[in-house]
C-alpha cells in the first residue's frame, strides 16, 4: 500500500523556510477555505455541511468531488481535514487492489478523520462493495480463513467523512455515487481568479510579478490552477537564471515560447490534434485514430487535451468521431470544405 498516506502539514516545513520542489506545490496550496480562490458555489456549499456538522456534533457526510485533472479535488479535501482539525488519510483507487488493502485503513481511522480516495471510480469492484457498509453502516465484515473453517468477523469503525475525487464521474456505479452526501462538480476557473492565484502563489515564492505578466499566465492556463503553478514555476527559473527580482510580461511571454504555449494558450499536442484532424480532411475522425497518428493514449487525450479544445470551440465531438470547427481550422491554416462540395449525407449521416 505504498500509494497510502496521513498528511502532516508539520511535516513540509523546512528549518530554513525554503520550499523543495517535490514539495512545493503541496505548501503552495491554500490552507483553508479562506484562501481558495474560485469555486464560489462549492465553497459554500462547504461551509454549509462543515457548520451544520460542528453544530449537530456529527461527522460531515461523504463527499465526491467531480471535474477535469488540476481544479482543486486533492486541494479541497486537504482543506476539509484541516477545517475540522482532524488527519487526512490518502490513497488512490489503483491502490486498493484487495479488500484488505481497505480494511487496514478504515480500521486505523480516528473519529471525523477524512479519508481520500484519488481516482475513486478505479476502486476495484470487490472492494468497492466493502466501501458501501463502511460509509453507510460504520462497519466492514472481514472474511478469516476459507473453506469450511472460514468465518466473517464483523470490524466496527469510527466515524468518518470519505471524500472521493474523479475525473471520470461517469464510471462510478450507481450504488457507490448514490453513497455520497454532497456531491460537486468543479468547472474550470476564469482568467480573473486565475490572475488572482497566480499572483498569491508569486508571494509565497517570494518573485514580484507584473499584473500584465500575471494576465498572460492566467490566460493560457487552460482554466486550470494546477497549469498556472507550473508556468509560473519554470517562469520564476527563469527570472532566477537572468538574474531578475521581477516577472514582467516580456520575461513571461518568453518563458511561456520556451515551453512551447503559443499566443492561443495551446500546447505542442493540442496543435497536433488539430493537425491530425485538419490532415483527414476536417473530420469527423476517431478518437483511437488519433491516439495513434499523434502516439498518447485514448484516455489523456480524453481527458487532459480534448476538454480544452472543446470548451475554447476548436473540436467539436459529433457520433461519427472530432471535427474541426471554423475556428479550429483557421488556427492551422485549413480550409473546411464547404457544405456544396461534400457529398450527400448517408443513409446514417444525420
Amino acid at each position: 500500500m505504498s500509494g497510502d498516506h496521513v498528511f502532516d502539514p508539520t511535516a513540509l516545513e523546512g528549518g530554513d523556510g525554503q520550499l523543495p520542489e517535490e514539495v512545493a506545490e503541496v505548501q503552495l496550496r491554500p490552507g483553508r477555505l479562506s484562501e481558495f480562490v474560485g469555486q464560489p458555489r462549492v465553497v459554500e456549499n462547504l461551509r454549509v455541511t462543515l457548520a451544520a456538522a460542528e453544530g449537530r456534533g456529527e461527522v460531515p457526510d461523504h463527499v465526491l468531488f467531480s471535474g477535469p485533472p488540476g481544479l482543486g479535488k486533492t486541494s479541497l479535501a486537504r482543506i476539509l481535514a484541516t477545517e475540522l482539525g482532524t488527519r487526512l488519510v490518502a490513497t488512490s483507487g489503483p491502490a486498493l487492489e484487495k479488500p484488505r488493502d481497505l480494511v487496514g485503513l478504515l480500521t486505523q481511522l480516528q473519529r471525523g478523520d477524512v479519508f481520500f480516495i484519488d481516482e475513486v471510480h478505479r476502486v476495484p469492484k470487490a472492494v468497492e462493495e466493502y466501501l458501501y457498509t463502511a460509509m453507510e453502516d460504520l462497519q466492514v465484515d472481514l472474511t478469516l480463513d476459507s473453506g469450511p473453517h472460514a468465518r466473517i468477523v464483523t470490524l466496527n469503525l469510527e466515524p468518518f467523512t470519505l471524500v472521493g475525487a474523479t475525473t471520470r464521474e461517469g464510471l462510478l456505479t450507481a450504488p457507490f455515487r448514490a453513497r455520497f452526501g454532497l456531491l460537486e462538480r468543479l468547472e474550470p476557473y476564469s482568467v480573473e481568479d486565475l490572475v488572482s492565484i497566480v499572483e498569491r502563489l508569486a508571494g509565497l515564492l517570494g518573485i514580484g510579478l507584473e499584473p500584465a505578466a500575471a494576465r498572460a499566465l492566467a490566460e493560457r492556463s487552460r482554466g486550470t490552477p494546477r497549469i498556472a503553478g507550473r508556468l509560473l514555476r519554470r517562469t520564476r527559473d527563469l527570472a532566477e537564471v537572468a538574474g531578475r527580482t521581477a516577472i514582467d510580461e516580456g520575461l513571461a511571454l518568453d518563458s511561456l515560447g520556451r515551453l512551447g504555449i503559443d499566443e492561443n494558450g495551446l500546447e505542442e499536442m493540442d496543435r497536433r490534434v488539430l493537425r491530425c484532424i485538419a490532415d483527414h480532411g476536417g473530420g469527423p475522425v476517431a478518437l483511437k485514430t488519433i491516439a495513434a497518428v499523434v502516439s498518447e493514449t485514448e484516455d489523456t487525450l480524453e481527458d487532459v487535451y480534448e476538454p480544452h479544445l472543446l470548451r475554447v470551440g476548436l473540436v467539436s465531438k459529433t457520433a461519427r468521431g472530432r471535427v474541426l470547427t471554423p475556428a479550429g481550422a483557421r488556427m492551422v491554416g485549413f480550409e473546411l470544405p464547404s457544405s456544396d462540395t461534400k457529398s450527400s449525407p448517408g443513409l446514417f449521416d444525420g
